[in-house]
């Protein structure tokens, strides 16, 4: 998936080296990233250790926020697929204790929620 994909709200996959070096200040000394997917702007990371959701905001995106979850605060996660007329893919995370989703991501109509939603399934086993 190129940048055709991520503009138009795909989750591509992204090395880990591009984002290690964007959070080298965020991550512990003995933290791994696992995996990293772009989508837009924003950034949904995988590491050894937890989860990590990177919002950009503003024009610019210089204006940044980081969403630390650890693995084992997440209760329970669903995914709903795109249909013939709905285009959009979504992903939710639920956190202990709360009732709403306390994370929710659109994706365009791919596999990538697919991968994504592999990574949760194994790390929440």
């Amino acid at each position: 998936m190129g940048l055709l994909s991520g503009l138009m709200g795909n989750a591509s996959t992204i090395k880990k080296e591009e984002v290690k070096e964007e959070l080298k200040d965020l991550l512990t000394s003995n933290e791994e990233i696992e995996s990293a997917f772009k989508l837009v702007r924003d950034l949904i990371i995988f590491t050894d250790k937890r989860l990590l959701l990177v919002d950009k905001q503003g024009l610019t995106g210089k204006k940044v926020e980081y969403h630390s979850v650890p693995y084992k605060s997440i209760s329970h996660f669903s995914v709903e697929t795109a249909g013939t007329f709905d285009l959009d893919a979504e992903l939710k995370i639920w956190i202990s204790g709360a009732q709403e989703p306390t994370i929710s991501k659109q994706f365009r109509k791919d596999d990538s929620i697919y991968d994504i939603q592999r990574i949760l399934a194994t790390i929440c086993a």
